[in-house]
């Protein structure tokens, strides 16, 4: 038996039944394993997959995907946009480079569904009013989509004045996460949808896809139909359940007729709401449901939950523990005679087997896992799980999504810089080796080593404290960051694997760097705190989110106040209060961790208010004294002292690179991540892949 063929052997062994054959309807899968549905903005805006979409789901099927459910398709252009270069089956055009597509997935075996959907309420009123503009010349003019992206920049200020045009939902009620003027759909645009959807259907069968998804979670139209919350309507679409399920019984009923009832339904089914008070569904009434949807013809339901108003638990950060849903999808599983698929947050392909194992579900899906690793069945399946890159739960890839919709740039995963550019990658041609010093074992650091190494370099990385992490060592200290540290275990793995050398305990002075004789420095060296010019911030009262999160400190009983609210500073306070802390956060701004993104925010606020975290906005500091602080209101200029034990400045970082003037003599200084610009593990990734991969092209020419 070859290696290979005892590595795959082993993964088969070790995992049975997430790699045996699946069925879902008259779709028979290689495997139980399959690809989440995901907007990642790789479509063209003429709602085409092209190149960068066509190569993106292309690695994921030779990276061992059983199924890949596509991300959203849209199914009408007048109501139903929901980002600008989102691949689209509205009109038959679409169905040639859609096949084109298809055709690349099934060469690797896989199986591909399309995931047809509508968002209905939750939409953005200027992508409604510029697709109805477009659709006005009878086609999408590239250079018209250029304007669109700079006219889209303007949208929180119209957003603000009401100029937006109204966004068409299951009723008039607005979703609270984007607060725009919402009205009810009427029934003569009800009944065009259902025609969308089945027109939409018999173009993806025609295009060879293997079956659909039906989008009924994470609050979009079909959701906001089945919601008792979200359909207050009094005609024959509202009111008892059966009336709730007539749209989507309707859209069953085209697409069975137009397609036969051969072709492969399934339904992505939101099964919680998980609304404070109880509203709208619940797992009785998702169950209830997802019985309804088997008799309805459904060959699988697909098990999620939430909405956009409550986004964290369907789209969760770090701090969700791995499989905390799964109690859905084994209501759903229990209740039912179809496949059940869910997701679960499962992060290992022990998870993934112990969940068949039990009965949770049939087919485990895997959404950001695939973003961060392209080959993550592949791996497993051939022995190599320790070789897979790990999801870490940073919602950067939504973040990055979300930033670049409205510039037409697609997502990004924190962990993968070739995540979305598949397209661009070209086969590595290592060179003969030559001497690379890196400064820091840091996320910048590793990742830079890493790439080079791949590159045929000899990297030789310093660190100058006794472990390898960076700032992801204090990053992963609140309570539930724990997998944070995965990147860097990740990094380590690979740079062992390359013969990278880390050498501990070392500090990069010159006579130290001299001695390698490097051909070129890739400096990592992070980023220091910035102290403010105000009286008392030398105090020895004073300390930094370092200081604190080292763990060196007993803070029970002890008053802290924290000054700034940026996720770092809310973090640091969370760490305190859950050590027995009283703790207290000031911030100059009018809102909390002004710039940071949403999910993150939500999510701190949920514990520091568990907590008893109490939080002053519009607060600036003015002084220090060794009993506390001193805060100025910026609106009235009222003074407030603030009794503390301890003060902990979280004001941002400034980059650490001041070694660069010194090693600079020697050779080239190319400063990474923090040290070259302060910001979080995705920036510090991508930054120091470009700069390596930009050295390595360079230096081969």
């Amino acid at each position: 038996m070859s290696a290979l063929a005892e590595d795959a052997a082993l993964g088969l062994d070790v995992f049975p039944r997430l790699f045996s054959p699946g069925q879902i309807g008259t779709c028979e899968t290689k495997n139980r394993i399959v690809m989440a549905p995901m907007v990642m903005g790789t479509g063209t805006p003429g709602g085409g997959p092209g190149e960068q979409m066509c190569a993106y789901y292309e690695a994921r099927a030779r990276g061992g995907a059983g199924l890949i459910i596509t991300e959203c398709v849209r199914v009408d252009d007048h109501t139903g946009p929901l980002a600008p270069c989102q691949i689209s089956l509205t009109h038959d055009r679409h169905i040639a480079p859609l096949k084109a597509m298809i055709d690349r997935v099934h060469a690797h075996g896989s199986k591909i569904f399309c995931q047809l959907h509508h968002p209905g309420r939750q939409n953005y009123g200027i992508l409604v009013g510029t697709m109805r503009l477009s659709l006005l010349s009878g086609r999408i003019f590239p250079p018209y989509w250029k304007l669109f992206f700079k006219v889209a920049q303007l949208a929180p200020l119209m957003e603000k004045t009401g100029l937006l045009p109204a966004v068409a939902g299951a009723s008039d009620i607005p979703c609270a996460h984007q607060k725009q003027n919402t009205r009810a759909l009427r029934v003569r645009e009800i009944q065009n949808i259902v025609a969308a959807f089945g027109d939409a259907a018999l173009r993806a069968q025609k295009a060879g896809a293997d079956g659909v998804e039906l989008h009924g979670a994470h609050g979009y139209l079909i959701q906001q139909f089945l919601s008792p919350y979200t359909n207050n309507r009094t005609d024959a679409y509202g009111g008892s359940r059966e009336n709730r399920l007539r749209f989507l019984r309707e859209i069953f009923a085209d697409i069975q007729h137009k397609c036969g009832k051969d072709f492969p339904i399934v339904v992505r089914l939101t099964v919680d709401e998980f609304y404070p008070d109880g509203k709208g569904i619940v797992l009785d009434e998702g169950v209830a449901l997802a019985k309804a949807i088997e008799q309805l013809g459904a060959a699988a339901i697909d098990v999620s939950s939430a909405s956009y108003e409550r986004m964290n638990y369907w789209l969760e950060p770090t701090t969700f523990a791995v499989g905390w849903r799964k109690h859905l999808a084994a209501a759903v599983k229990a209740a039912v005679r179809i496949p059940v698929i869910a997701a679960n947050l499962i992060r290992s392909p022990e998870q993934a087997e112990a969940q068949l194992a039990e009965g949770t579900q049939d087919f485990i899906s895997l959404g950001r896992p695939w973003l961060a690793d392209p080959d993550w069945a592949e791996k497993i399946r051939t022995g190599r799980a320790h070789e897979v890159t790990r999801c870490i739960n940073c919602l950067w890839c939504f973040q990055s999504m979300l930033d670049g919709a409205w510039t037409g740039k697609p997502g990004q995963c924190a962990l993968n810089p070739l995540c979305g550019q598949e397209y661009k990658q070209v086969p590595l041609t290592p060179r003969a080796s030559s001497r690379i010093t890196v400064i820091g074992a840091g996320v910048s650091g590793l990742t830079a080593a890493r790439v080079l190494a791949e590159r045929g370099f000899a990297v030789t990385v310093l660190e100058q404290k006794d472990a390898p992490g960076g700032q992801v060592n204090l990053a992963d200290k609140p309570p539930h960051k724990e997998r944070l540290h995965w990147c860097i275990d990740d990094l380590l793995t690979k740079c062992a694997a390359l013969g990278v050398t880390i050498r501990y305990n070392t500090a990069a002075t010159a006579e130290t760097v001299r001695a390698l004789a490097p051909q070129a420095i890739f400096l990592a060296t992070g980023a220091h705190d910035f102290v403010p010019p105000i009286a008392g911030a030398d105090g020895e009262n004073v300390l930094f989110p370092v200081d604190v999160l080292d763990g060196k400190r007993d803070w029970t009983g002890k008053r802290v106040l924290v000054a700034g609210s940026g996720l770092t500073g809310l973090e640091t306070a969370e760490y305190l209060a859950d050590k027995g802390a009283s703790v207290a956060i000031i911030e100059m701004a009018d809102t909390v961790a002004p710039g940071a993104y949403h999910q993150h925010i939500d999510d701190a606020l949920l514990h520091l208010d568990a907590a008893g975290v109490a939080i002053h906005t519009g607060e600036k500091l003015l002084r220090i004294a060794a009993d506390g602080a001193v805060t100025e209101n910026q609106q009235t200029g009222q003074e407030t002292q603030h009794p503390a034990d301890a003060v902990v400045l979280s004001l941002g970082i400034r980059a650490e690179n001041a070694l660069a003037d010194t090693l600079r003599p020697i050779c080239p200084v190319i400063p990474v991540g923090d040290a070259e610009k302060p910001g979080n593990i995705a920036t510090g990734v991508h930054s120091a892949y470009r700069a390596a991969t930009k050295y390595a092209a360079e230096i081969s020419r």
